[in-house]
């Protein structure tokens, strides 16, 4: 199983910008006190992390197919994108909102703003470049679907969790950049902690969606609708297919899908012909759907339980 080094490209992007904007985010929160610059310190070494734990994700997809995983383990990756939707929740979100908190219970005024508006340029920037790199990745897989629809139907969860977690770290900054800029406008410190509180909301609301799109791939989630309906119209132009009854897919990576098909042979058929009518059917599903990298077709003609399992890659 291989995964495209645009996703891995993807990945390093946001890393080395998250980094970066971490860094100059706490220099400026030391020097100003500013509660919503500490939160976005805090979310952007989260989504650092994040990035590394999505690159363990990858790598640990890859290890070969063995005796107690014969199907290999594709899924660690969306098992690692959900543990990673719950470090944006816990730590992103919740540290964000309880930094507001405090700084709404114990005020602290704000000084030298200069230095944030500086760091808040220079986080939108980087970012902008992120959530840009992660965008173009993105779209070619959105085809005639719509932005919500091509992320539910979305296989792989590395560019849509970058893109995720880059929009909401640009809500965030505008939301912190408006709370900064209120607060010295109306000489008002709560501004700055409502700021966090907001940040620290819209990081578990991207965190929530983040994990319900992991546990349906995580559980076991078919294969794009698309497919399905194409996999049955290919079965249905081989002659000596009678009838499709199932099509049964598995999502086991973005780039690897298991298929159960469930066919009804014409009588006429031998043994041999429904032999090679199957391989002939393998042949062209693989083609129209490399992908599809295990193909279980169960043949009803025979018998209730005979089943031809062509040699799986």
């Amino acid at each position: 199983m291989s995964y495209s080094p645009s996703s891995k490209k993807t990945i390093f992007a946001a890393m080395g910008a998250n980094l970066a904007i971490a860094i100059t985010k706490f220099i400026a929160a030391s020097i100003t006190g500013s509660s919503a610059m500490i939160s976005e310190g805090i979310h952007s070494v989260v989504d650092t992390g994040d990035q590394l734990v999505l690159l363990l994700g990858i790598r640990r997809s890859q290890k070969p197919a063995d005796d107690s995983h014969p199907f290999g383990y594709g899924q660690e990756l969306y098992f690692w994108t959900f543990i990673v939707a719950i470090l944006i929740f816990a730590l992103g979100g919740g540290m964000s909102i309880y930094e507001g908190i405090t700084h709404l219970i114990h005020p602290s005024p704000l000084e030298n703003p200069m230095w944030n508006y500086i760091v808040l340029g220079m986080a939108m920037l980087l970012e902008g470049f992120s959530w840009t790199v992660a965008l173009k990745e993105f779209l070619p897989t959105k085809g005639k679907q719509n932005f919500w629809q091509a992320i539910k139907n979305s296989k792989d969860p590395t560019v849509f969790t970058i893109l995720f977690e880059d929009t909401a770290a640009i809500l965030g900054l505008f939301v912190a950049l408006i709370g900064i800029f209120l607060g010295h406008l109306f000489n008002n410190v709560y501004f700055d902690g409502i700021a966090s509180i907001i940040i620290g909301i819209i990081l578990a609301i991207v965190a929530v969606v983040l994990a319900r799109e992991s546990k349906g791939l995580l559980l076991g989630e078919s294969a794009n609708p698309q497919t399905i309906t194409n996999i049955r119209s290919l079965s249905k132009t081989e002659p000596g297919v009678q009838e499709v009854i199932r099509v049964l897919t598995m999502q086991l990576a973005p780039q690897e899908v298991l298929l159960n098909l469930e066919i009804q042979f014409s009588k006429n058929l031998t043994g041999e012909e429904i032999a090679l009518t199957v391989e002939n059917l393998e042949v062209k599903i693989r083609q129209k759907h490399p992908e599809i990298k295990q193909i279980f077709i169960e043949a009803k003609s025979l018998t209730a339980t005979r089943k031809f399992s062509p040699t799986s890659q």
